[in-house]
This record gives C-alpha cells, sequence and structure tokens, in this order.
C-alpha cells in the first residue's frame, strides 16, 4: 500500500498546524501527511483544497492549479501538469474545475495506478463539501 493508502489521504495532503480537517482522524502516525478517518474525507479536502486556490487565491487555470498543489521544490510539476491536463482531456491554460476528473487524476498521479481509491469515494467525498 502507499503511504496515501495507508493514511486515507488520495492527495497526499501535508500536515498544516493551523488546519484541523473535517475527517481527520484522532490518530496522525505520519509527522508529514494528515491522516484521515475514511478516503471520502480526503477527498473532501482536496476538493476544498481546490476550491480555496480558485476562490480565494484565484488560480484559475489547470497549469497553476498543479503548480501550487505540487510545487517545483517537491516535485516534477511540468509532467504532472502534463498527466493531469491528459487524464482530464484539458490544456494547461483552461480554467480549471474542481470535480471528479481533477480528483481522480490528482489521485492516480499520487498514488500510481492501480490504486484502492474507487469512483464512488470520490463522489463521495465531493458530495460532503
Amino acid at each position: 500500500m502507499t503511504r496515501g493508502e495507508r493514511l486515507s489521504n488520495p492527495g497526499n495532503i501535508r500536515h498544516n498546524p493551523a488546519i484541523i480537517w473535517q475527517g481527520q482522524a484522532l490518530d496522525q502516525p505520519d509527522p508529514a501527511f494528515v491522516n484521515f478517518i475514511d478516503p471520502q474525507h480526503g477527498f473532501r479536502a482536496m476538493a476544498e483544497i481546490l476550491n480555496n486556490y480558485k476562490n480565494r487565491d484565484g488560480v484559475l487555470t489547470y497549469a497553476g492549479a498543479i503548480n501550487r498543489w505540487s510545487p517545483p521544490s517537491e516535485n516534477d510539476t511540468a509532467d504532472y501538469i502534463t498527466d493531469v491536463c491528459k487524464a482530464c482531456g484539458v490544456q494547461p491554460g483552461d480554467d480549471f474545475v474542481v470535480g471528479f476528473p481533477l480528483l481522480r487524476a490528482i489521485t492516480d498521479h499520487e498514488q500510481g495506478v492501480p490504486n484502492i481509491f474507487t469512483d464512488d469515494m470520490i463522489n463521495q467525498g465531493i458530495a460532503l463539501l
């Protein structure tokens, strides 16, 4: 299992001491990444972060969202943008939409394919918003 699968954290969301997520487990065994009570709450948190990028921070494009999600200091962001855009059938400069295709694409990039996270889990997580 990947770290994200063990922690029910499909987007590999890092700890932020200022944030206690809805559905964050009491037990936090990993010093770097959040442990959620179930994958649905991990997907909810992913969608909330992405919505904040768009609505609060003014990040509008797929390239901008992935650059923020996975900065070049941590990952090969150019490859990440390419993977996500290909999976979503969009261009990097297109306005990004927070929804199933984007959450699936980020999850598959973060966890690899195959992974344990189902389409129903994603949809249930989005419904928790």
